[in-house]
């Protein structure tokens, strides 16, 4: 089982928070899918909307996993691409997992969740992708659901609309908690590549080389290719122009209005469609060859694309995928599976910010990284050779009964209340706070 519920134990044991849950899961809407994407609210807004008729939002824990979600947009972690990473959720502590990384217009972003078949009660998962612009508001772009009861892998992608910043947001629903694999990687905006048996290796010159000495810039990129090798529609669309230019020879324009751009192949031998045609993507529209003003140069395409505000670079529409990241196990891999887990800084590697007595709870792991949550919220990436397990520092016995809390934070919500001389090993220390262990395994935070 991946995700379960866990019924948080604490000072009112919560069996009433639980009662509302039960009744909440059964009046939300069945779960969404990518079908819906038509529907005006996300899942995930669906959800807050049912948490504030529940009368959950004025619980503390309703309140968290807002704050948990709106967190997520402001403070993300920057990933590369292609990535994986394993993740962790917390059932006592209401999360949400992010990630930022770069892209370019044109490119679709594919996102792969990986969960096992869930419990009778199912969580589920929400997937929310956003556009970052400095100074505004993140933009919602595309929004999903995974249901655990549905399916061990989810799937989907979107196409980015311009060159920036994008982050994922990963958040389960309230109470619940597991461990996930994300895979995050990029993939060429168009279907198929323009120049039959050809790929982006034949690209011999590139978006915004000098031309005319200087005088303007490429607007497209040149695949090189033998003299008649077929030149094909890399999508459906409709043939809107053919003709002969002093520049471009003969060139054909193809519409493609699914995403409101025209593509533009040039200096053609042969044309082989008509204004007019619809034709549907691998379709032959000419032949290669070097007509216009590449009469002095070796056979090539010239391929652009064109939306309202110009021309725009079509390599992110054309190169190859990213390998679909895998998992790697043994010395070269990411090694023991930590999630969950308390580690500390090695004291070799402890800084001033992170000393080797402070607690951090790992969160998720890729390559050789550790996501790790401070006991102040924050989250990092560190090395994960510059943290080991958080072995006790000492051990003792309660003198007075104490109250185990979630966080190192006056007004954290409480676990259990451990009663006097209880039997406790101390994992680490912040803000006053020691983080305990007992006998039977439960963990907290408690100021001694």
């Amino acid at each position: 089982m991946l995700f379960s519920f866990f019924p948080a134990p604490g000072r009112r044991q919560l069996g009433g928070f639980l009662g509302l849950m039960l009744a909440l899961l059964a009046s939300c809407s069945k779960p969404q899918t990518l079908a819906a994407l038509f529907q005006k609210t996300t899942p995930h807004d669906d959800y807050a909307r049912a948490l504030d008729r529940a009368g959950l939002h004025e619980a503390a824990l309703g309140r968290q996993w807002q704050q948990a979600a709106a967190q997520a947009l402001r403070d993300s972690l920057v990933v590369p691409l292609p990535m994986l990473e394993t993740g962790y959720f917390r059932p006592e502590q209401p999360t949400a997992a992010s990630y930022r990384y770069a892209v370019r217009a044109g490119e679709l972003v594919h996102v792969r969740l990986t969960l096992a078949a869930g419990p009778v009660l199912a969580p589920r998962l929400f997937v929310d992708a956003f556009a970052l612009a400095p100074g505004h508001a993140p933009e919602l772009l595309k929004w999903a659901s995974a249901d655990t009861t549905v399916a061990g892998t989810f799937d989907f992608s979107y196409q980015a609309a311009d060159d920036g910043q994008h982050l994922l947001r990963v958040q389960p629903e309230l109470l619940a908690a597991g461990r996930y694999t994300l895979r995050l990687w990029r993939g060429p905006g168009l279907g198929l590549f323009p120049v039959r048996g050809r790929t982006d290796q034949a690209i011999g010159s590139f978006w915004g080389s000098e031309r005319d000495g200087g005088a303007r810039r490429h607007e497209g990129v040149d695949i090189f290719a033998p003299r008649g090798t077929p030149a094909v529609a890399a999508t459906d669309g409709t043939i809107t122009r053919t003709g002969e230019t002093p520049l471009g020879g003969r060139v054909v324009w193809l519409a493609d209005a699914a995403h409101g751009q025209h593509l533009y192949y040039a200096h053609l031998d042969r044309q082989l469609v008509q204004p007019g045609q619809r034709v549907r993507a691998g379709d032959t529209l000419g032949l290669v060859g070097n007509t216009g003003n590449a009469r002095t140069t070796a056979p090539h395409l010239h391929f652009g694309i064109y939306r309202a505000g110009g021309a725009i670079d079509p390599w992110p529409f054309l190169h190859r995928a990213d390998p679909v990241p895998v998992a790697h196990t043994g010395p070269a891999g990411v090694g023991p599976d930590r999630r969950g887990e308390w580690v500390r800084p090695r004291p070799a590697q402890a800084t001033r910010l992170l000393p080797a007595t402070l607690p951090l709870l790992v969160l998720g792991q890729r390559a050789d990284y550790l996501r790790v949550e401070l006991p102040t919220g924050q989250r990092r990436y560190v090395a994960a050779r510059a943290v080991a397990p958080a072995q006790p520092l000492r051990r003792l016995a309660l003198p007075i009964a104490h109250e185990i809390q979630t966080a190192p934070l006056a007004g954290a919500p409480a676990l259990a209340a451990w009663p006097s001389h209880t039997a406790a090993a101390v994992l680490g220390q912040s803000n006053g706070y020691a983080l305990l262990r007992n006998a039977a395994g439960q963990q907290g935070w408690a100021r001694l």
